[in-house]
């Protein structure tokens, strides 16, 4: 059986965002609550008050007290997998198996709130709503925010590995034509990459944009989306 290499990557960011939060948790735990926080400390609780306040608004403080630290965790995760093909790794969300994993967790809860504060019987009746023979398009509808977001996730990453595949694809027969005419023959390193990178400034821009700027912007999509829909199902009177 052979083991891609995604999965690996999926080993090595889960391993190093559990050391760091762990390292992380243990010097917040040393810090004088008393006392105004420094270094690290104060973007990590800067970070941690606005997205429960984020999550508080939604979903109300009953329930953001248990969601806050899934969200937190649910972001880093999204961000450094993004983010990581920077770094000449490839992106765990460019493959589908693993954004649809992460939408059929906030499906899960979806499904968990609306059981929990709506009742089965109100769950059930609601496939059958507004009439009995829509009961094939409220099913599909059911799973359709868990397809949605994993593939807008998936789409728009996979996208980015796509055109930065293309840029350093064109550098690279740029590379192998110039030193044909020389007189060398067959696959060569790659020079013009970093030739062409720091002259036109190409590569640099688009690794901003495709790497850095979408994976923030799809992590914040996944993540707002997780709590508004989760918000949705809760009713008004459990979230005072």
């Amino acid at each position: 059986m052979t083991i891609q290499s995604d999965v690996y990557v999926i080993i090595l960011i889960t391993i190093v965002l559990a050391i760091a939060m762990i390292l992380l948790s243990k010097k917040i735990n040393k810090v004088d609550p008393l006392e105004k926080p420094k270094g690290i400390v104060v973007p990590i609780v800067l970070a941690t008050e606005a997205v429960y306040k984020t999550v508080r608004t939604n979903v109300g403080k009953k329930v953001a007290d248990k969601l806050t630290p899934y969200i937190l965790a649910l972001w880093f995760y999204i961000f450094v997998s993004n983010t990581i093909s920077l770094f000449g790794l490839s992106s765990p969300t460019a493959n589908f198996s693993v954004t649809i994993t992460l939408s059929f967790l906030t499906w899960l809860m979806i499904q968990v709130a609306e059981l929990k504060y709506g009742g089965f019987k109100a769950y059930m009746h609601a496939f059958l709503e507004p009439i009995a023979p829509m009961l094939p398009m409220n099913i599909i509808g059911k799973f359709s925010t868990m397809l949605s977001m994993a593939l807008r996730l998936f789409g728009n990453i996979t996208c980015g590995s796509i055109m930065m595949s293309l840029v350093y694809m064109g550098t690279a027969n740029l590379s192998n034509a110039l030193a044909g005419l020389v007189g060398i023959q067959g696959t060569v390193f790659n020079f013009m990459a970093p030739i062409i990178a720091p002259a036109l400034h190409i590569t640099p821009v688009l690794h901003m944009y495709f790497d850095l700027f979408a994976g923030f912007i799809q992590t914040l999509v996944f993540v707002t989306l997780t709590i508004v829909l989760l918000g949705n199902d809760i009713p008004e009177e459990e979230k005072n």
